[in-house]
């Protein structure tokens, strides 16, 4: 990583064995993803009248750690998922608890996670220890969407503030999931091409016909704060724009879309629409799922603009340059390359930050 430098007009990408070395992949899993924000889900999605805890893996087959959600008098929590006596898994189905009850040995939790009951401990001693209650993350909310981390190093604060700056207008809370049009993309590629890929609009004139019909190109613009990258593509002529309010930072502009990524995994794709959210979840150095969940504003310009042929089409042209960009980094004859100053800052952002990461 050493060619990955602060200044872009100097800088090489990262180096081609970064996507295939196993020790790498571990360090990234503690250096990086263990250490920030992951999306876990929609609250109104996991919570109803039948749900007050959910139990799930955080990065199945990646970190895979087990951990449950619970709500209790419209508190929700992030628990380890694992009893405190032998490690065995507590809750195993989303449902209606009062506890939290072990069905190894009987070891039982309040829905905060606090240590309660162990039939069978009397003769115990120096019991309980405060390492008998679950283990509790942080957990952190935009809108209806919960994040957590297991050893967070980057403050929150830095994705809320700035989607309640650019996007506070669109009233997010609003929208509306479609399940009919969200799915699950099987990409045959390391996690992190497909981040290189959408971090730079590059790309847009020479694989995306469709989506570069709606946007002027020459205008598109990118930004780079801190762990976050913002791209702002502009209408053409005739494309769909938002209604951006007075006091907004792009009052008075023609925007076709915000691009948000927040590292390293989350980006949210917002269209007059509504919005297209991506998480990109690493599972091997050549394999990667990428969850698209759609959250419809406008159904008649959603219907109008093709959102559905749109999304898709792009999603598999996407596929086919990351997919192309895995095997011919396995060429004897690419070592690194280098960045476009004008139109690749948001992969060079990136880069700097996993060097960062994943050399201190």
């Amino acid at each position: 990583m050493d060619k990955v430098t602060d200044q872009i007009s100097q800088s090489a990408t990262l180096p081609s064995d970064f996507y295939f070395d196993q020790e790498v992949w571990e360090e990234t899993k503690e250096n990086v993803f263990a250490k920030s924000w992951i999306y876990v889900g929609d609250e109104e999605q996991i919570f109803n009248v039948a749900v007050n805890t959910y139990p799930f893996f955080l990065l199945e087959k990646y970190i895979e750690e087990p951990l449950v959600l619970t709500k209790k008098d419209g508190e929700v929590r992030c628990l380890s998922n694992v009893c405190t006596h032998r490690g065995f898994i507590v809750s195993h189905h989303p449902g209606k608890n009062q506890k939290l009850t072990c069905s190894y040995h009987g070891r039982r939790f309040d829905l905060s996670g606090k240590f309660e009951f162990m039939p069978e401990f009397k003769e115990v001693e120096d019991f309980p220890r405060p390492c008998e209650h679950l283990h509790q993350l942080p957990l952190k909310k935009w809108s209806k969407f919960l994040f957590t981390s297991l050893e967070p190093s980057i403050d929150f604060s830095e994705m809320s503030e700035e989607l309640d700056k650019r996007l506070g207008f669109l009233n997010m809370d609003d929208f509306v999931l479609a399940p009919q049009y969200s799915k699950i993309y099987n990409v045959q590629s390391h996690w992190a091409l497909y981040v290189d890929n959408y971090l730079e609009g590059f790309h847009i004139p020479f694989v995306h016909p469709t989506l570069n019909g709606m946007l002027d190109y020459g205008s598109y613009e990118t930004i780079c704060d801190r762990h976050m990258v913002l791209q702002v593509g502009y209408a053409d002529q005739g494309s769909e724009t938002f209604d951006i309010p007075e006091g907004h930072p792009d009052y008075g502009k023609n925007i076709a879309a915000y691009y948000y990524w927040f590292y390293p995994n989350f980006m949210l794709n917002v269209y007059p629409w509504g919005v297209q959210i991506n998480i990109v979840k690493p599972y091997t150095p050549q394999f990667t799922k990428v969850e698209f969940l759609y959250y419809i504003k406008d159904q008649e310009i959603w219907d109008r603009m093709n959102g559905e042929q749109i999304g898709e089409k792009t999603q598999q042209e996407d596929e086919w340059v990351v997919e192309g960009v895995q095997k011919g980094l396995r060429s004897r004859f690419y070592k690194d390359g280098r960045f476009s100053v004008k139109r690749e800052t948001g992969v060079h952002h990136f880069h700097k930050l996993l060097k960062q990461y994943l050399t201190n």
